[in-house]
Order: structure tokens, then sequence, then C-alpha cells
């Protein structure tokens, strides 16, 4: 019985052993990497929102908001957060986004609304929520944001 035992604990010390992975030096430093450093005064991303699907809008906002929460980035984050197209359904007042979007904007993020696309669309202004800024076009502000040296993120 005490072999039994003794050859069981054996097998499993090698079964564990067999499969602990050795690094080499390239993948130590990939596993130890705890991303890039936040060595400039300011950073600043626009996030565009072009599509209704449920799981984008949400996906949009959830981004933002991982990244507001990123500790590297605190006090040095600005962020825009443009509608057009599609997702413009997101700032209709009535929708399920209202209080997520507002909670953006009181975080100081900029959420804003493409003028062309409500035109477009024949969306009035008052159709979407009051707190929602609106501008010319998003593709010009896209434009304008990435020379001021803005990310332009698609989620």
């Amino acid at each position: 019985m005490k072999q039994l035992l003794y050859t069981a604990c054996l097998l499993l010390a090698a079964s564990i052993s067999g499969n602990a992975q050795a690094l080499n030096t390239t993948e130590q430093k990939n596993h130890d990497f705890e991303g890039a450093t936040a060595t400039q005064k300011k950073y600043q991303a626009i996030y565009q929102l072009d599509n209704n699907d449920p799981k984008v809008i949400e996906k949009a906002i959830r981004n933002m908001n991982n990244a507001l929460n990123d500790p590297r980035l605190q006090g040095k984050l600005l962020l825009e957060l443009i509608a057009f197209s599609g997702g413009t359904d997101a700032y209709i007042k009535g929708g399920k986004y209202e209080n997520d979007l507002r909670a953006l904007v009181n975080k100081g993020v900029i959420v804003t609304q493409c003028g062309n696309t409500l035109r477009e669309r024949k969306i009035s202004r008052d159709s979407i929520y009051n707190f929602i800024g609106v501008v010319p076009s998003a593709n010009g502000e896209m434009i304008l944001r990435h020379a001021e040296g803005w990310a332009i993120i698609k989620p």
C-alpha cells in the first residue's frame, strides 16, 4: 500500500512539473510586461459610433469607461464620442442609453452628434437628448481631431 501511494505521488509530481512551462528570456520579458507608461501630459481620443447594433453601442461605452478608469491615464485623458449614421439611434430620446451617455458627459467626455446625419435622416434636434452636442459633420470632426493629434477609435 505504501509503495502504491509513493508511486502515485511520484506520478503526480512528474505530471505537475511536466505541465509547467519553462520560459525563455523573450517569453519571460513578455510575461512580465505590464503595459505602456503614460509619459505625456495629456491624451486625447475620439470614438466613432456609426452602428446601431446594441453590442457595438455598449462596447463603445464600455471601452470609454475602461479608458477613463485606467490608472495610467487618470487626470490626463480627454475623450469624445461622435455618433453618425446608425450610431445616432443611441442618442434618440426614450432609448436605453440615456443614463450611460449622461454618465460619460458627467465624467468629462464630450458627446456629439453629426449634424449631417440629423438632416439626412430628417431627425430633429429635439429628438435627441438635450445634453448631446451637435457638430456640422462627423467626418469633419474626426479630421480636425486627427490633425490635433487625437487617436481615432472605432469600437
